[in-house]
């Protein structure tokens, strides 16, 4: 069976990973204590059902250690298991629980240690939802939500959904260094260095998706040196990935918008290892 567990941040969009996943065909369960994951499995497969997938998150803060022993287990019998891992900045949180006006799971559950009448703050029951939850982020994709929209979540998860037999996947993603670099990347490149177009008023309001960007960036002698160069890169450690058994490698280029420099990039190398690896590309400052 296929199976596959989001987990995560309260507020980082579970639910709308869910959601994803039920669009997809899976049989979905949302807040599943872990205790009842292994029974879960059993009766489905009785029931004939080759995909599940299921959210487990602070709401089994009592149960929730046992998580990592019940996934292993269930690879241990053959099950194709994928963790996916949602995560998102502490001010991102504060502000969505802020418009939601909902309060954190774990505010109901446990009390102050300075005080035991007082509920945690919200910051407080991040801080310790992160340490509740550091044993499992490790065991699976992690998706830094910052800044998302739903769609666009939508559309990654959908994008995990369908590298799950791949051997490795590279994800390009583009992104501006103002708006902070991405949690989940795994390597980190700045293309700062490289001539801006946004400059030229012409091409300002293009992204480097377009042809009068291209062509300004493809003349740029800095352009064709840091892409070499983050190109022999990657080409010298994707062996060593394979064999660590990464079935996802996140590679994010900067630089200042995120418009032009980092989406040019981005679009070059995903070309170039098309041939090599299952791409996946990734624009989060565009539209």
């Amino acid at each position: 069976m296929r199976i596959i567990i989001i987990t995560g941040i309260s507020g980082s969009g579970k639910s709308v990973g869910l959601n994803a996943l039920e669009d997809a065909g899976y049989f979905c369960v949302d807040n599943l204590p872990p205790t009842l994951l292994r029974s879960l499995v059993e009766t489905r497969l009785r029931e004939g059902d080759s995909t599940l997938g299921v959210a487990v998150d602070a709401r089994s803060a009592d149960s929730l250690a046992e998580l990592p022993n019940d996934i292993n287990w269930l690879k241990d019998q053959g099950h194709d298991v994928k963790v996916i891992f949602l995560t998102a900045k502490t001010e991102s949180l504060v502000t969505r629980f802020s418009e939601t006006r909902r309060s954190h799971p774990l505010s109901h559950r446990i009390k102050s240690t300075q005080n035991p009448n007082d509920r945690l703050t919200l910051t407080e029951c991040i801080r310790k939802e992160r340490e509740m939850l550091s044993a499992i982020e490790g065991m699976g994709d992690v998706i830094d939500t910052s800044g998302l929209s739903a769609n666009k979540l939508r559309a990654w998860i959908r994008d995990l959904i369908g590298s799950e037999r791949a051997p490795l996947t590279l994800l390009f993603e583009s992104f501006a260094f103002k708006f902070g670099v991405p949690l989940d990347a795994d390597l980190v490149f700045d293309v700062r260095m490289v001539p801006n177009p946004f400059y030229d008023l012409k091409l300002r309001p293009l992204t480097g998706k377009d042809a009068p960007v291209i062509e300004f960036l493809d003349a740029q002698p800095e352009a064709g040196e840091i892409l070499s160069d983050i190109r022999a890169f990657i080409e010298k450690w994707l062996p060593a990935f394979k064999r660590d058994n990464r079935s996802y490698l996140t590679v994010a280029i900067g630089c200042t918008g995120g418009q032009h420099r980092s989406v040019y990039t981005v679009e070059r190398l995903a070309a170039y290892f098309q041939e090599s690896a299952r791409v996946i590309i990734r624009h989060r400052e565009l539209n």
